[in-house]
């Protein structure tokens, strides 16, 4: 265990397992807050997608403050362990699903298998040209909902939206080297 907890809601102070060494990036606690409070309500029952999951932490708090569902997604191994671990310590088996999959690979494959999402969550590595992808992926495979919030945790010199249609940047916010981007699907 590490210093990694949920911040707010039923499982406030719950203390999450972290992938070893630098693979992954977890999302600060502090980060983590500002994000939840921008969203605030929106986050209540809503139908989450984690992708880039790590240790799942963002999805995990989504469900610890209301939503109802949650899908995490990553390609790293141990980042899917680490997520089922964190889980099964946190008793949300049976309001979400862990798949093992590379996003670079188009995401459109399993969609009809995905339900509607209205909430995403995308911290993929930083300056590997995957989020646009993502958010094509994303936008032809039909499951977000109209108007469904995306947030994005990306570096502070990453050039993204370019030429996406089917989104509109609603707020972004930097904190020290990375960038909060809060999008709208627009169907």
């Amino acid at each position: 265990m590490t210093g990694l907890r949920v911040i707010s809601g039923e499982l406030k102070g719950k203390k999450l397992f972290s992938v070893k060494g630098l693979k992954t990036r977890p999302t600060s606690g502090r980060l983590r807050e500002s994000i939840f409070n921008i969203l605030s309500d929106c986050v209540v029952d809503s139908v989450v997608l984690d992708l880039f999951a790590g240790t799942g932490a963002m999805g995990i708090e989504a469900l610890s403050r209301g939503a109802s569902f949650a899908i995490f997604i990553d390609n790293d191994k141990e980042a899917v362990s680490t997520i089922s671990k964190n889980i099964e310590a946190c008793g949300l088996k049976d309001r979400v699903r862990v798949k093992k999959y590379d996003l670079s690979k188009n995401i459109i494959k399993f969609a009809n298998k995905l339900p509607a999402f209205n909430l995403v969550f995308m911290d993929p590595p930083y300056n590997r040209n995957l989020i646009i992808p993502a958010l094509i992926y994303l936008s032809k495979s039909r499951i977000l909902e109209n108007k469904a919030s995306i947030v994005i945790e990306h570096d502070l010199h990453e050039t993204l939206f370019q030429n996406v249609s089917d989104y509109k940047i609603t707020d972004q916010r930097r904190y020290g080297k990375t960038v909060v981007s809060f999008l709208k699907y627009m169907l």
